[in-house]
């Protein structure tokens, strides 16, 4: 199917043709018939609860800017937060401490690449923008969501979608996609990318290309991350209390 010898932009431009070529290559949401979304689902409360300690200290989390510098033409005011347990490969050991049952959630998740909490706040509006590879799908799981729920919404090519806490919203964020908080409150999420479920031929190839986009897609957000713990991470155990605790 794809010529040897092809470089890697070549590649890639290959993989992305037949991608769109196959069945529901084009669509912009996706159905729930994954095997594990149920099982995400199901934990929803633990992850909720987990959160609930996260957000004692919300105030110190950074906005999604801080960690990675190319979504800086999307945010500038922190108020799109966040909480990441993974990044393309590289584990976020103390967040995944702090939330063991979400980061045993998250890790049933077959081909996952990256999870955080994603907290946008009251009034917070993210821009029409694509992401880098329709190889990677997104994943969202409503953590805390405000009501009335239409206060908060997601529009992906054209096609509009609102979170409920505990149900999932599945989509391919190569599509034209924007989202909104129009309400008073935190809206919550639970986000994770996985690879796209393909046949094995063609998965074998995007593994490969998305291990190669890997520094990329990463941005030096672990890096950003460690100089974060280093600044507040004390301070942010003080205030969430330790796992199992009430303080």
């Amino acid at each position: 199917m794809f010529p040897m010898g092809l470089d890697q932009n070549s590649l890639q431009a290959e993989l992305i043709s037949a991608i769109r070529a196959s069945k529901d290559g084009t669509r912009a949401f996706f159905d729930h018939s994954l095997a594990w979304v149920a099982q995400v689902e199901s934990g929803w409360r633990v992850i909720r609860d987990e959160f609930e300690r996260v957000s004692r200290a919300l105030q110190l989390l950074p906005g999604l800017e801080e960690i990675s510098k190319s979504q800086a033409s999307l945010t500038t005011d922190r108020r799109w937060k966040v909480f990441p347990l993974f990044a393309y490969g590289v584990a976020i050991k103390k967040n995944q401490e702090r939330c063991p049952e979400t980061n045993r959630i998250v890790r049933m998740i077959p081909g996952v690449r990256a999870a955080m909490f994603s907290i946008l706040q009251p009034g917070k509006e993210i821009p029409p923008h694509e992401g880098a590879y329709c190889g990677v799908l997104r994943y969202h799981l409503g953590v805390k969501v405000p009501e009335p729920e239409t206060r908060c919404g997601i529009s992906v090519g054209g096609q509009i979608a609102h979170w409920r806490n505990g149900q999932s919203l599945i989509f391919d964020d190569t599509h034209r996609h924007y989202a909104w908080n129009h309400s008073t409150e935190d809206r919550v999420i639970l986000l994770v990318d996985f690879a796209r479920p393909l046949e094995k031929r063609l998965s074998m190839i995007n593994e490969a290309v998305i291990n190669t986009m890997t520094r990329e897609l990463v941005d030096g957000a672990p890096e950003r991350w460690d100089a974060w713990e280093t600044r507040f991470g004390r301070r942010f155990d003080e205030l969430i209390g330790a796992p199992g605790t009430s303080s």
